[in-house]
């Protein structure tokens, strides 16, 4: 069986936080830190890969998550999603951006939905 999703954090604690969720919600769900290197077993529904790219160089942070992308291709993963820092405060020159953009074009895509909320620590869209 495919995994079902893949998802990439721009930080340890940002995947984790997304990892437990997806657990509470009735996914089978594992945490690597770094890209892994090691097959997934049948067993895992979602799979985080936490990265430390919220405060690299933008260039590493997109080295980094498209590694992480083709790693969760190859492992056959359904979907992709981009955890990122919902208060955006990641680099002066910002690492979101290049990031998401890189994924979308590996990915063959031109569109994306941008949310940077986490209600449940308190962090909304103004107005929204």
């Amino acid at each position: 069986m495919a995994l079902l999703l893949g998802c990439i954090a721009d930080d340890f604690t940002g995947g984790t936080d997304l990892a437990g969720m997806l657990v509470k919600a009735g996914m089978r769900t594992i945490q690597t830190i770094g890209v892994p290197t090691w097959p997934i077993g049948d067993d895992v529904d979602a799979v985080v890969v936490a990265l430390k790219s919220r405060t690299t160089p933008a260039d590493e942070a997109v080295a980094e998550s498209l590694a992480a992308l083709e790693w969760l291709q190859g492992a056959g993963c359904r979907q992709i999603y981009f955890k990122y820092c919902s208060t955006f405060d990641s680099t002066a020159k910002g690492n979101i951006g290049p990031v998401a953009e890189a994924l979308l074009a590996a990915l063959g895509s031109d569109f994306t939905i941008a949310c940077p909320a986490f209600p449940v620590n308190g962090r909304t869209i103004y107005k929204g």
